[in-house]
């Protein structure tokens, strides 16, 4: 069994315990006369190396999967993760199943493509997220776009975010006791300090993002969002929701509404405006015309002479 290929037997085993409980030589059925065991040119997989690959499962991916020892042997997955850690794991899975399939394979570069992007802070990352688990107050030099100056920040750390492929740390400024979001593409010269510091209670982190869209925004009320979309765009959003508490509020042979329990930010406000002519906002009235002045602006934007 080839030592690099243990990553794409774990999400071919989670994948299969996921649609039923299995046997071994069902399992092993499955992953023999899979296109991955195909490629790789494997032709055996054991019961001992199955039972190594469920105790590291277990580990990676925090999955448990058991065997009824009794009547037919199957193997199942006793209890997965809490819906957070579980869409973390799920993603990391995806990224391990992906990252396999292509170095498996010496000519991807002639068929997969791959959107040009360019590190974004994460050499950050690591230390950040000690920082955060140890409550370990941090300093470093933050650098911002809207007047392109540099200045020298201290932190409490409180979360790492990711927004539109880019990761932003979530802390409280000791400057002014602001909750904020730094880029992490923007943070240099990062110092982890020994000296810790409390969290303040008054901020819930967990229940702002469970309505945040986008970088966060503490200073705004969630709202009920309705969107109408063309029907085409519709499939697109059903399949790749905007928000997790994206539901479907009408349907007619035209459109779909969608309704949203959200903060109506800036992010969201560009996520909207991207789909172009293929939906609007209904409600609130106050978002439809925030909406349409940017659309106005951009439209005096091209008639503007001193853009000639």
């Amino acid at each position: 069994m080839k030592k690099d290929f243990y990553l794409t037997r774990y999400a071919l085993i989670i994948k299969r315990l996921e649609r039923s409980p299995a046997t071994y030589a069902e399992l092993e059925d499955y992953l023999l006369n899979s296109f991955e065991f195909q490629d790789a040119k494997l032709s055996s997989y054991s019961i001992r190396t199955l039972q190594r690959d469920i105790k590291d499962i277990a580990n990676l991916f925090n999955f448990d999967i058991h065997n009824k020892k009794k009547g037919d042997n199957r193997y199942y997955i006793e209890s997965r993760p809490v819906m957070e850690v579980d869409e973390y794991n799920q993603r990391l899975l995806e990224s391990f199943q992906i990252m396999n399939a292509v170095n498996s394979q010496p000519d991807f570069a002639e068929f997969v493509y791959l959107e040009s992007r360019n590190p974004r802070g994460i050499q950050n990352f690591y230390d950040l997220l000690f920082a955060i688990r140890n409550k370990r107050i941090i300093e470093f030099r933050h650098f911002k776009y809207k007047d392109q100056s540099t200045s020298s920040r201290k932190v409490h750390p409180y979360a790492l975010k990711e927004s539109k492929d880019r990761w932003y740390l979530i802390a409280l400024d000791t400057k002014d006791e602001k909750l904020k979001a730094f880029g992490l593409d923007r943070i240099s010269d990062l110092t982890v300090n020994k000296a810790g510091f409390k969290l303040e209670q008054r901020f819930n982190l967990k229940e702002h993002f469970k309505n945040a869209f986008g970088i966060m925004n503490l200073e705004e009320e969630p709202v009920k969002v309705i969107i109408r979309s063309t029907k085409e765009q519709a499939e697109y959003i059903k399949s790749s929701p905007l928000h997790h508490s994206q539901q479907i509020h009408k349907e007619t042979d035209k459109s779909v509404d969608f309704i949203y329990d959200l903060f109506p930010t800036y992010d969201f406000i560009q996520e909207i405006l991207s789909f172009g002519k293929q939906a609007k906002v209904i409600e609130p009235k106050s978002l439809a015309e925030k909406i349409k002045e940017t659309l106005k602006e951009s439209i005096r934007q091209y008639d503007d002479s001193s853009l000639e």
